[in-house]
């Protein structure tokens, strides 16, 4: 079967300057501060409030005020993965840095469609919990993992009419690929991993060489089981330069989900 291969790099330089509060909290400001970063919805541009504005593994959150306005008060070391979860949108997510807080960003959401069908919006770390401190990112893994591969089953009642299905991950940072290290993601010296791989209903549909946002793969319509189960796998790399024993490579992810475009 043909695979797909897709490299998505999105990188944010978001400089942003805003005061923070505890590791939890609500914003209550009403006026617009143009010094504070906001949510708001994609289409209409009109300001989303009461947003939990999360960093996962720093155990963070905060929510918008009526403005959509707020403040990411986090001590950041690496690249990160940053969600925005709205009752009535799709899950957010966003890999952010230390520079991420030195000027206001605007995020726009997008309202959920009724064909959508979210698998995991939880931070999810998938490999062996055995990395080197030069891996992707691997100063912000604070997640236990979950073993060398995610698998989701779902249901899908119809394809619509004229519609493309994808398989979308939000963010994925940690893997450490030749590629990656080629574009200075990994710092690891010597040793590189082989791609992350996509399975649906077991046949390869993909594989991830690099850490970004917004990953969306192309599902084949003739792999997809109307009315029936279908399932979703994400296989981390191995180290290439292991021999002695398998060393998966440890990579987190968030917001899983299927859409149709």
């Amino acid at each position: 079967m043909k695979k797909y291969f897709f490299i998505f790099f999105i990188m944010f330089a978001l400089f942003a300057n805003c005061a923070y509060s505890q590791i939890s909290g609500n914003i209550k400001k009403q006026t617009q501060n143009t010094n504070r970063s906001r949510i708001i919805d994609s289409k209409t541009k009109e300001p989303i409030g009461n947003a939990k504005v999360k960093l996962p593994s720093k155990n963070f959150m905060v929510e918008t005020d009526t403005n959509g306005e707020f403040d990411l008060n986090a001590q950041i070391k690496d690249k990160t993965i940053m969600s925005v979860e709205k009752n009535g949108y799709k899950p957010f997510s966003l890999t952010i840095d230390e520079h991420s807080k030195q000027k206001p960003f605007t995020i726009g959401i997008e309202k959920s469609k009724p064909y959508d069908i979210v698998l995991e919006t939880d931070l999810c770390h998938i490999g062996d919990d055995v990395f080197s401190s030069n891996s992707a990112n691997a100063a912000e893994f604070n997640v236990k993992a979950v073993g060398p591969f995610l698998t989701k089953n779902f249901l899908i009642k119809k394809v619509p009419k004229d519609k493309q299905c994808y398989l979308t991950i939000g963010s994925v940072i940690g893997i450490d690929t030749q590629m990656a290290k080629q574009m200075g993601q990994s710092k690891v010296k010597i040793a590189y991993s082989s791609p992350v791989e996509i399975f649906f209903n077991n046949k390869q549909i993909a594989e991830l060489k690099i850490n970004g946002d917004n990953q969306k793969i192309p599902i084949p319509n003739e792999l997809i089981k109307i009315g029936q189960n279908n399932q979703i796998t994400i296989k981390t790399g191995r180290n290439l330069f292991q021999t002695a024993y398998i060393d998966y490579d440890d990579i987190e992810l968030m917001n899983v989900l299927i859409e149709f475009n």
